[in-house]
């Protein structure tokens, strides 16, 4: 494939896109629209809904940038990324600690990596990382609150007041975008609000991103992350070093595909 064709491509995935941000369209639509067979529409869509950019509908798709997922449509998103930073940000956790685990699909996929650890304390407002540990080995502390839908997170008043008695060892947050100076985007004030009290409780914490979440979700509020917060993610170097040069501490989970991209 040639560059030119290369950047064709890349071209028509964003007017894709784009397209898809105004409604729902068939792949009939978008295959005359472009005038490209219908195997080439499916193959970017695919490609579009691997990257979390659009989601698949029957017979089409929607983009859903800056409109919130729901917890299973998250889920499905960048799985082997999600299980490389789950497995990296369990190696960070020692003997003793108090781990505070947010909401968010990445965060659930650490809570199953710590089921069997005996030695920590785990404490969480996240439904899903509850559910995970529900029948566990581990200790869990939850924290209280309003349950807030869809992305399964217990917040609010309630929920920092209990937050602010725990002085956690190290603190792993879920989000649905990011920006190196802004911080964690999110679609609710209270949510922003719980994730800068983390931050503030959490003698150290470290942001759990798949490649899908290294942009702006297009959301209204931002938790600002104060220097040195840790981003653990499987994003390519380029795509990373703009979070080293705004002072977060980053690190690269890495999987074969990333590796390959880095090189």
């Amino acid at each position: 494939m040639t560059h030119q064709e290369r950047s064709s491509t890349r071209s028509r995935r964003q007017r894709l896109t784009e397209l898809l941000g105004e409604g729902d369209l068939s792949v009939h639509d978008l295959a005359a629209q472009f005038d490209v067979s219908l195997s080439t529409i499916r193959r970017d869509l695919a490609v579009l809904a691997d990257r979390g950019s659009i989601t698949r509908t029957y017979g089409g798709a929607v983009n859903h940038h800056g409109v919130e997922r729901s917890w299973l449509d998250k889920e499905r998103v960048e799985r082997v990324e999600k299980d490389a930073i789950a497995a990296a940000a369990a190696a960070m956790v020692r003997s003793g600690d108090v781990v505070l685990l947010d909401a968010g699909t990445t965060v659930a996929r650490l809570a199953h990596e710590l089921r069997d650890r005996t030695d920590i304390t785990v404490v969480t407002n996240g439904l899903s990382t509850l559910l995970e540990l529900a029948d566990a080995a581990v200790d869990v502390v939850v924290l209280g609150g309003r349950l807030r839908r869809p992305n399964e997170s217990l917040l609010g008043t309630r929920t920092e007041q209990a937050l602010r008695r725990i002085s956690p060892d190290i603190a792993f947050l879920g989000v649905d975008g990011l920006d190196p100076v802004l911080g964690v985007n999110c679609p609710d004030h209270e949510q922003a609000a719980l994730k800068e009290a983390m931050t503030e409780c959490a003698r150290s914490t470290w942001v759990l991103a798949d490649p899908s979440k290294l942009t702006a979700a297009d959301f209204p509020y931002w938790a600002a992350m104060p220097s040195g917060t840790g981003l653990l993610s499987t994003g390519a170097g380029d795509r990373l070093a703009a979070f080293t040069d705004a002072r977060w501490s980053v690190r690269s989970a890495g999987t074969g595909e990333t590796a390959a991209r880095m090189s």
